[in-house]
């Protein structure tokens, strides 16, 4: 039995039989998903670059369920401080995770958390619920990351804000791609 158990199956608990081995390598599978979802990266003036990291956050999340969830983006958070090219455009370190971008980076952590148990209060299996919990994900990333983003860029929150609504926008169209995947595959499974 795993000590990473958690009282409610996701989607990868009808797939994968459940052990402390298992639990370690879904683990390390969502931070690598994370660290390539990083890397398709458009720059933007900001500093902070249009990634699909957040997709793959929720994604992991939702598939992993809390504890995993954030475990696996506490692993991503921390081989990008340790040196590893994981972050938006390769980037790594400390710089990095505590600098403008780094709010963002711990808000996956809490946000892989908040995902995984509304999926694991079967959240995911909705099409519309799903899309609601990665709406909540985004919410939790922003409020985590755009405090640190303003503070590190030396300007107020209201201008943060400001900053971040085309980002608003690129998370709703994933929102929405995403809330569609994960009860897609609950169909499929549901069928074996």
């Amino acid at each position: 039995m795993s000590v990473l158990l958690t009282t409610r199956p996701t989607i990868i608990d009808r797939l994968v039989p459940r052990s402390f081995a298992a639990d370690a390598v879904l683990v390390a599978a969502g931070t690598a998903l994370t660290a390539l979802a990083a890397q398709v990266s458009i720059p933007t003036p900001i500093g902070v670059p249009f990634t699909l990291q957040t997709f793959a956050v929720l994604l992991v999340g939702a598939t992993l369920g809390s504890i995993r969830g954030a475990a696996s983006m506490a692993l991503y958070a921390l081989v990008g401080l340790l040196g590893l090219p994981v972050f938006a455009e390769q980037s790594h370190g400390a710089s990095v995770l505590f600098g403008a971008t780094g709010g963002f980076i711990f808000g996956f952590i809490v946000a892989g958390f908040v995902v995984g148990k509304l999926a694991e209060l079967k959240w995911s299996s909705n099409v519309l619920k799903m899309a609601v919990a990665y709406a909540i994900g985004s919410i939790v990333i922003y409020l985590v990351g755009i405090p640190v983003l303003a503070a590190a860029s030396q300007v107020d929150l209201v201008t943060a804000t400001g900053w971040m609504v085309p980002f608003f926008i690129w998370d709703a169209v994933k929102a929405v791609a995403a809330g569609a995947a994960l009860p897609a595959a609950w169909l499929l499974v549901g069928k074996k």
